[in-house]
Order: structure tokens, then sequence, then C-alpha cells
């Protein structure tokens, strides 16, 4: 990202130190204002890309999570009559 703001800070820079030109250059500093414009809107579009996939990876894992809780609570409730039946069979009279 840093590398991104530092690119679109010397565009900038350089399109507008063109811009104090004649016609020709203002035609040229234009073309770099557009230039600069575009890859800000790729660079902005690149990260919010990025981090729609950093919120889907973190939905995958808090969904796999909720699964695994409900695998070992299902495997409690299913140890607990045994448990219970142990239990009951050594208990002294």
């Amino acid at each position: 990202m840093k590398k991104i703001i530092a690119l679109s800070t010397l565009l900038a820079l350089g399109a507008l130190g063109m811009a104090c030109g004649d016609a020709a250059t203002n035609n040229t500093a234009a073309n770099a204002n557009r230039n600069v414009n575009s890859a800000l809107a790729n660079a902005n579009a690149a990260a919010q890309n990025a981090a729609n996939q950093i919120q889907t990876a973190a939905n995958q894992v808090s969904n796999a999570a909720s699964q695994v809780n409900a695998a070992a609570s299902n495997a409690v409730n299913a140890a607990r009559p045994a448990a219970n039946a142990n239990a009951n069979a050594n208990a002294r009279p």
C-alpha cells in the first residue's frame, strides 16, 4: 500500500509540474492526471477486494469453529448416558 501511495504522489507531483507549462504540456498533465486517477481507482478496487477476501476467510473460520463446537457438544451429550450407566452400576447399595 505504501508503494501505491508513493507512486501516486510521484505521479501527481509530476502532473502538477507539467501543468505549469504550455498547451502541449497541459495535455500531458491531463493525461498524467487521468493515469493517476486510474491507478488510484485500481488500487482502491484491489484493496476492497482484499478486504472482502479477508472477511470471507474470517466467516469461514467462524463457521468451522461453530461446527467443531457443535460436534463436541454432540459427542459429550452422546457419552452422558453411558457415563451415567457406569456410575449407577458402580454405585454401592
